[in-house]
């Protein structure tokens, strides 16, 4: 028994042995010989738009590789600012093809790359491009000569997202639809919003925030002590009320990218931020003019915010004063158009980006304010 096992075993070595070196004998050699060459563009120009955003931008082109077999090759577009330091150490892929010769690039896969590799918009930047083939991650790959060209990306458009106060502790209640007023959004952040103003608690009242008046969801509110949650589309998941400890003033900050808040107690001086008797939008974008103001209105429950619901605006400046008069500290100005943080006795500014109707929101007690588009 012992004999045969040990025939067994020394025939499986032989088969084994002989094996191998079939294999070995028969495997095809991936070298690399001759990488592709980049025949299209040969350089040139591209100002981008958004009106063309799904448009084709450039078609690529180049000759094949020669890793000595016949293989599937992987070609991908590789896109680099040509800054002359590390170029194509961290590059941005256009798109990839198998066995291919060339490749479609869109409008906004080209604009998303230059701005991904610093591009400002509306700046024109040069950069490199190159073609990168590859079998598998065994072999290492071959690249084709670089080609200088320059992009003029343009701005992509994100639609900026308006919030709404709700919940107990404000003065709408549990109403998603009562006027509801916004939370003011930072201007450098789209991000990053604002809410200054009486806040009513200490027996379980709570504030949500909507992401659009009418409609419950999607809801932020609170994850956990300064950790911001959303609700589903479909109600799913609904976060709880981010609590107020007790009444009074506070200053609420949420950030919807960070997803998170706080809520601190503001001071509120009334010696340095009265009780104005009216306040009003006045300026040559204005239906008034710089000759009349157009008044705003505010609430007893939050005397110091103001708003007006439906006012035509053109693209001009204006500013925001109390009292009909340009007294400190009931003047203020230097703001940013749609949204911001004006300073007092500030200067002219620019409110909105376009002609249109607007409902403005200002709080004096911060001097925030919002443009919202009807």
């Amino acid at each position: 028994m012992k004999n045969i096992a040990k025939s067994l075993i020394a025939l499986f070595a032989v088969l084994a042995v002989s094996c191998s070196s079939d294999d070995v004998e028969d495997r095809p050699i991936i070298r690399a010989i001759d990488g592709p060459a980049l025949i299209a563009p040969d350089g040139g120009s591209y100002v981008l738009n958004i009106e063309s955003a799904n448009n084709l931008a450039e078609r690529f082109m180049w000759t094949s590789a020669n890793f000595g077999q016949d293989v599937a090759i992987n070609y991908e577009i590789q896109l680099d600012a040509a800054d002359g330091v590390d170029e194509f150490a961290e590059p941005r892929s256009l798109g990839s093809v198998i066995g291919a010769n060339q490749l479609a690039v869109s409008v906004v896969t080209l604009n998303t790359a230059a701005i991904a590799l610093g591009g400002v918009p509306l700046e024109e930047k040069q950069y490199v491009v190159r073609v990168k083939a590859s079998v598998n991650d065994t072999f290492e790959p071959i690249y084709s000569n670089p080609v200088t060209i320059s992009i003029t990306p343009y701005q992509a458009f994100v639609p900026l997202q308006n919030l709404y106060l709700v919940g107990n502790a404000t003065e709408y209640g549990y109403n998603n639809n009562a006027g509801n007023s916004p939370l003011f959004r930072d201007p450098g952040n789209q991000y990053k919003f604002y809410y200054t103003g009486y806040f009513t608690g200490g027996n379980g009242e709570g504030i949500k925030i909507l992401s659009a008046l009418g409609n419950w969801h999607p809801q932020y509110g609170s994850a956990g002590a300064g950790i911001l949650a959303v609700s589903g589309a479909d109600g799913s998941n609904e976060p709880s009320p981010i609590f107020v400890p007790s009444s009074g003033y506070y200053e609420l900050t949420i950030d919807i990218q960070e997803m998170t808040y706080s809520l601190e107690p503001f001071t509120y001086n009334p010696a340095t931020m009265p009780t104005f008797g009216s306040v009003g939008i006045i300026g040559a974008a204005t239906p008034g003019g710089w000759d009349a103001d157009t008044d705003m209105t505010n609430s007893t429950a939050n005397p110091h915010l103001w708003k007006i619901d439906n006012i035509a605006l053109t693209q001009d400046v204006l500013k925001f004063r109390a009292n009909d008069s340009w007294d400190t500290p009931g003047n203020w100005g230097g703001g940013t158009p749609i949204s911001g943080q004006m300073s007092i006795n500030g200067g002219d500014f620019v409110g909105v980006a376009a002609e249109g109707n607007y409902s403005v929101w200002f709080n004096d007690l911060d001097r925030r304010y919002i443009f919202i588009p009807r």
